[in-house]
């Protein structure tokens, strides 16, 4: 996302004079866990601490995260909606017209979970099981796959025939890391072998 545009956290006064400013440095930790990079988030703001929300606070705004009480919620999405701007509302999917999914990045793989708001603690252990599963040695696959990939460009090889052709590529990768790690007997030491 390349627009300077800002990100908008709205909340609710709920007694505490710190809820728009805790929540908006709370949506700014959530849209990094998301996915969202830092150089993307120009500003969040939170301003629940100081007056009620307006549909001017979403002038020059492109995603907004409601966390206020449903009433609220529907007034963001209501003049969200007029501007063309994306509102995720905290616990509230019948006031969103956008999911925070739960996103995997490493290596240049990113994988991401929704579950359409209904479950959002649901996507996140999905991303922390996948997180878990996948190859503590991914950027090899990566650099690997890349390489096969050029290769198969270069010579036209249809695409069908290339994730088969990729799984034994990969499957290589660690034929030749178990072949690495065998140990080496005396007797081979001695005939040099």
């Amino acid at each position: 996302m390349r627009s300077a545009k800002r990100c908008s956290a709205s909340g609710s006064c709920a007694g505490s004079s710190t809820v728009g400013s805790d929540r908006a440095n709370a949506a700014r930790r959530v849209l990094h866990a998301y996915g969202v990079r830092p150089e993307q988030v120009v500003e969040v703001r939170g301003f629940a601490d100081q007056r009620p929300f307006v549909p001017a606070d979403l002038d020059d705004v492109w995603y907004v995260v409601a966390a206020a009480p449903p009433a609220t919620n529907k007034d963001v999405l209501d003049a969200a909606e007029h501007r063309h701007v994306f509102v995720n509302a905290v616990d509230d999917p019948a006031h969103a017209s956008a999911y925070a999914g739960s996103v995997v990045r490493r290596a240049g793989v990113t994988i991401a979970f929704s579950t359409d708001g209904r479950a959002p603690a649901l996507a996140g252990l999905l991303r922390e099981a996948l997180d878990a599963w996948l190859p503590a040695d991914l950027d090899t696959w990566m650099v690997a796959s890349a390489a096969a990939r050029r290769e198969w460009k270069r010579s036209r090889v249809p695409m069908e025939e290339r994730r088969p052709m990729l799984l034994e590529t990969l499957n290589r990768l660690y034929e030749d890391k178990a072949r690495d790690q065998l140990p080496i007997s005396n007797s081979q030491l001695a005939s040099g072998v």
